[in-house]
């Protein structure tokens, strides 16, 4: 059984037991989350519908926050002499997904 979820603008396949980098969310390492379900696939039965899935919830744990990969910005125009570097990490956190359950 898997589910699609839909975090910080972007969505991500998870099943029990995954551990998934998303963007920051709020919360203490150990604070349980819940994550909003778009499809969940058990065997052949697939569940799309937004009624339908409004009985399933995928819940997790947060593991820890991180930063991502250092992005080095650089602009430069020709001729001028003008050039600026910036630089930028984006904050994650690690979550666990630990049930998909359909009441």
């Amino acid at each position: 059984m898997y589910a699609i979820v839909k975090t910080g603008g972007k969505q991500y396949k998870v099943a029990v037991g995954d551990i998934v980098e998303v963007e920051k969310l709020e919360g203490e390492p150990g604070t349980e989350i819940s994550l909003q379900t778009l499809l969940v696939v058990d065997g052949t039965d697939v569940t799309a519908d937004a009624a339908a899935l409004e009985k399933f919830s995928v819940t997790g744990k947060v593991v820890e926050h991180t930063k991502g990969p250092k992005i080095r910005i650089h602009k430069f125009k020709n001729k001028t002499g003008y050039h600026k570097r910036q630089g930028h990490r984006q904050k994650l956190t690690r979550v666990e997904v630990t049930g998909i359950t359909g009441k």
